[in-house]
């Protein structure tokens, strides 16, 4: 009996504890269980704030990146609007510059038109003392052509007149240079009205018949002309207004072989050329 309810004791304590035994390993597992399920959702937190972080990181990096983008534009902004500034300032330099050159323009056109009046007013002034002096000289140019031509046949020509000393008021012997008394005479008239005018120039032309070669009558025309110079620088012309040239026998007054058309053309002639006026060069001898 005793041994019953000592197997039956141990039975119920196998019982018990295997219960207890049962219980505790139930209590183990649902908490490791229960822990498994937290480790769980603890590593799940874990993978969110790890996702949470690197977008917090992407949104880190873009913010850095959109500063550092605005920060760029920002000092594009700032150089754009120094080279606007700078750009401004030299416009309205320019616009300066143009102002004042407009302004001096101006007052150089006002200058220039200024001077235009006075130029065209002494321009004007000018040609009418010029007509008052052309006037008086071609009166005293007449006065002189009509004193000369009581001497010698004298005719006006552009640049002055042309006297002619041949035939009946002048005469130069066959192959002669010399001057016959007549001549003196009519040369003293001659230097007379020269001396009494002023203005002009003298060109004396030597002039030959046809008889002799061209060689010789070239010198003899020359000697006639020098002996006609040096008369009217001993009756006081100045020998620097003289100028004197032959021509032989080229130039013949009357194209004949005639005696009478010979001593025509044994001649002197007298280009007085006005150099007041109308000066334009030496007078040429007229052709025969």
């Amino acid at each position: 009996m005793a041994d019953r309810r000592q197997s039956r004791r141990l039975t119920v304590g196998l019982v018990v504890v295997s219960a207890a035994i049962g219980i505790a390993v139930w209590l183990t597992a649902s908490r490791l269980n229960h822990l498994g399920r937290q480790l769980k959702d603890a590593e799940t937190r874990a993978s969110n704030v790890e996702k949470q972080l690197a977008r917090y990181s992407e949104e880190v990096t873009d913010a850095i990146q959109r500063a550092e983008v605005a920060k760029k534009r920002e000092a594009e902004a700032e150089s754009a609007a120094s080279a606007a500034e700078q750009d401004r300032a030299a416009a309205q330099l320019r616009a300066d510059q143009a102002q004042e050159a407009a302004h001096e323009a101006r007052q150089r056109a006002m200058t220039a038109h200024l001077r235009a009046e006075a130029a065209a007013a002494a321009e004007q002034q000018t040609r009418s003392e010029l007509e008052t002096i052309r006037k008086r000289r071609e009166d005293e140019l007449n006065r002189m052509q009509e004193a000369l031509n009581r001497i010698a046949p004298t005719r006006r020509t552009p640049a002055g007149m042309v006297m002619e000393l041949a035939d009946d008021s002048f005469h130069f012997d066959f192959d002669k240079a010399s001057l016959r008394p007549e001549n003196r005479e009519v040369l003293s008239r001659i230097a007379g009205v020269l001396l009494a005018s002023e203005g002009y120039r003298l060109f004396v032309y030597g002039h030959t018949d046809d008889v002799g070669t061209r060689e010789y009558n070239q010198n003899l025309s020359e000697r006639r002309a020098q002996t006609i110079r040096d008369y009217l620088v001993q009756a006081g012309i100045p020998s620097e207004i003289i100028t004197t040239q032959g021509f032989g026998k080229s130039s013949p007054a009357v194209k004949a072989t005639s005696s009478d058309a010979r001593a025509k053309n044994r001649r002197v002639e007298l280009g007085i050329v006005d150099t007041i006026i109308n000066y334009q060069g030496q007078v040429p001898p007229p052709k025969g």
